[in-house]
């Protein structure tokens, strides 16, 4: 049902829109059968010689042979038409429509049969022109363009398959949002700047010097009044259907201008000045980050975002910390190929899963949100996933670069996956060679780093013993175990996160662990089943709050809903070991997932010898837990963590500098180090684009002796958004400097 191949398709309505859809069909594929439907006769007869249409004729002839119908029509006439094409259209043909307003299509959508509503996929282009018309239209006009899906709660997945797969093959990529976020979105980021495009080309229009305003307006002006010779019939519709949210958003518009005008009668340089660099650094902000090649590198901008802290402050609160992101990463690889509809609660929103999501979009799977935390999953199922057509940008993660590897090389197709500079530098091997013992072919660069190029392969399962404990390796051997014949059996030497485990048994997977300890077995060739998921509040975020208030005399913080796997909890073990005060409450299971809530006050700390059997439950919260020892009396030594040497940063080296500027004495080995607690002082100290490390040393400036300056930060809201905001909320006198 997911593949347009000998379906037939009809287009209602052959402007711009429909005539792009049927131009970009053809140009996919010329043997596809196209059929159009419009009011002008002129138009459909020019389509047909072009050969962007096989035929055209009456609704009511046409539309019981389609399979897939497109209302490429404005919101009001797409309303309108629908019951007519219910009527007509066969049972099994699934229905589309391209307004840019959902809300009063969904109203007439509802109005009909439930079969109906089941095969209607919601979905709007964002892309266009000023100009209309059949003789507007191109082929490429879709190319890289977002188009938003949203799906009801009763949209058949096979639908929505069809339906995505007829924007992939038209160049677009596919978005989902719920139908109330898409039109607030829209009324705010399309239809207010048409709307004050023709509002300002009025008001010229009254002022008596009119004509010598249009014979002399400069470029600025033709740049922003080109909105208003988009075609005013749409977008009278648009904002008769559209009226609340256009109308909230025009108010909000309204009260700016009105403190502009109070700021020009006053002639407030100040206010002006202020808010134009305000508007100036938001726009500069998004179009960096929204408008750059994804695999761009940071710009020098971008590297020179510093965290500027004050010494002392206080930790008090009641807090919760973002959702995990190792689950986050997994909810999204294992709903996108179950079986059914995945809902995901509590999804953390930064860059490395946001990239993670994208990927699979590209691939061929439909998923509405981000929205407040909540993801909808339209899983396609083991063998659903269509080839990417550009490379996977995994960004900073390199847990989703190890993950994605283990599942994309037993997929029917070939795949690259890209990622930043700093991942660009990170050993793949580890991944790559027991991969390649189950038949896989993967090349990397001649250090074994990325990029990946996958081809691939039918894949054999293997028995692997691990040489450090890594879930990361774990877990990408067993998600190419699912795929593989025969059993994949995994030893671990060390326990190490088993999320990837408990979530395959949450999708009704059969997986065995613990048959011996350090042993996991999986068998290739069964299905994964859609559940619900929630995601509980990363304990590797809460870490770095956890210290906070371990090394600040009178602190009393709670944090909310911790995730406390077994396998993760290695830093509130070791906080304990040096004498923290932690306790836990509310303790609980959400889906397989355990999860407390974490009272921490003040206590003095002591320096330990790390036991080696914690280090792997603790591999991420390494940098912060160094703070806590800075602050301990006496030494804590740590061997046998050379892990620490290739993540984002050698996180022993960043730190051992960044603490020796502060004043702390160090000594550094090839596997660890050990720190002497003392006075930290203040100084400027390099995170090394490393998010860990500029959050622990932001950390330390609570008990720092003067300022301390982090530079290079922009990674932080990769890994952890809102951390600054939550982080001064408890009591850390924190800046963003540039």
């Amino acid at each position: 049902m997911n593949s347009l191949t000998d379906k037939i398709i009809l287009i209602v309505g052959l402007g711009l829109i429909g005539g792009s859809i049927a131009r970009g069909i053809k140009r996919s594929d010329d043997s596809l059968r196209v059929g159009a439907v419009d009011t002008d006769e002129q138009q459909l007869c020019k389509a047909l010689s072009d050969g962007s249409i096989n035929e055209f004729g009456e609704l009511d002839v046409l539309c019981p042979q389609a399979d897939l119908i497109v209302i490429a029509l404005p919101p009001l006439a797409t309303a309108e038409i629908l019951p007519r094409i219910a009527e007509l259209c066969s049972p099994q043909a699934v229905v589309t429509d391209v307004a840019s307003v959902k809300s009063s299509v969904i109203a007439a959508v509802n109005e009909l049969e439930a079969d109906f509503i089941a095969r209607f996929v919601p979905g709007h282009p964002i892309a266009g022109s000023e100009k209309s018309g059949y003789g507007a239209s191109s082929e490429n006009l879709f190319d890289q363009r977002n188009i938003i899906v949203t799906p009801q709660a009763d949209t058949a997945a096979e639908a929505i398959g069809l339906v995505h797969e007829m924007w992939r093959v038209l160049g677009a990529d596919i978005l989902g949002m719920s139908v109330k976020r898409h039109d607030e979105v829209l009324a705010a980021t399309s239809h207010l700047p048409h709307l004050l495009a023709f509002a300002i080309v009025n008001a010229l229009l009254k002022q008596e010097q009119s004509e010598d305003i249009f014979r002399y307006a400069a470029g600025g002006f033709a740049d922003f009044s080109r909105l208003a010779s988009s075609d005013a019939q749409m977008w009278a519709d648009i904002f008769v259907s559209n009226a609340d949210p256009a109308a909230s958003v025009l108010d909000d518009y309204i009260d700016s201008l009105m403190a502009l005008r109070e700021a020009l009668k006053k002639q407030d340089h100040t206010t002006l000045f202020n808010s134009f660099s305000q508007a100036r650094n938001v726009r500069n902000n998004f179009m960096a980050k929204y408008f750059k090649p994804m695999n761009q590198e940071e710009t020098e901008q971008d590297k020179a975002i510093s965290f500027a802290v004050e010494p002392g402050g206080q930790v008090q609160g009641d807090i919760r910390v973002p959702g995990d992101k190792s689950i986050s990463h997994r909810a999204i690889i294992i709903g996108a190929i179950a079986n059914g509809v995945t809902r995901v609660h509590g999804f953390l929103e930064g860059d490395d899963a946001l990239n993670t999501l994208a990927a699979f979009r590209e691939m061929g799977v439909t998923i509405v949100g981000p929205e407040s935390g909540e993801l909808i999953i339209y899983g396609v199922g083991k063998n659903g996933l269509k080839a990417p057509r550009k490379p996977l940008y995994m960004g900073n993660s390199g847990t989703a670069m190890r993950l994605m590897c283990g599942l994309l090389a037993a997929q029917p197709f070939d795949s690259e996956l890209i990622g930043d500079e700093s991942l660009s530098t990170r050993p793949m091997n580890r991944i790559a060679e027991p991969l390649r013992e189950m038949g896989a072919v993967i090349e990397t660069t001649a250090e074994g780093t990325p990029p990946l190029c996958i081809h691939g392969q039918s894949l054999n399962g293997i028995e692997y013993k691990m040489p450090i404990a890594s879930a990361q390796v774990k877990s990408c051997l067993l998600l190419a175990g699912l795929y593989g014949q025969g059993e994949t059996r995994v030893h671990e030497p060390g326990p190490c996160r088993d999320h990837t485990e408990r979530m395959l048994a949450g999708f009704a997977y059969p997986i065995s662990s613990g048959i011996q300890e350090g042993l996991t077995v999986l068998e290739g060739g069964h299905e994964l089943t859609a559940t619900d998921i929630e995601i509980p509040a990363d304990i590797s975020s809460s870490a770095f709050f956890l210290v906070a208030a371990a090394i600040t005399p009178g602190a009393h913080l709670l944090l909310r809903h911790v995730g406390t796997n077994p396998t993760r909890i290695g830093i509130v073990n070791l906080l304990r070991l040096m004498g923290a005060d932690i306790q836990f409450s509310n303790e609980s299971n959400i889906g397989t997932e355990p999860v407390v809530d974490i009272t921490v006050k003040y206590a003095p700390l002591h320096g330990i010898e790390i036991p080696a059997e914690q280090i792997p439950l603790a591999i991420d919260e390494f940098p912060v837990l160094f703070i806590a020892a800075a602050c301990a009396s006496g030494d804590t030594v740590l061997h046998g963590a050379e892990e620490l040497r290739v993540k984002e940063s050698d996180r022993i080296d960043a730190m051992a500098t960044g603490l020796a500027t502060l004043g702390i004495e160090t000594e550094t080995f090839a596997d660890g180090i050990r720190i002497t607690g003392g006075s930290i002082g203040g100084g400027e100290v390099d995170s090394r684009a490393d998010h860990r490390i500029a959050m622990a040393f932001t950390v330390a400036a609570l008990r720092a002796e003067s300022p301390i300056l982090i530079k290079n930060c922009a990674n932080v809201a990769t890994s952890f958004p809102g951390f600054v905001e939550l982080a001064s909320s408890v009591g850390i006198q924190l800046q963003v400097a540039k």
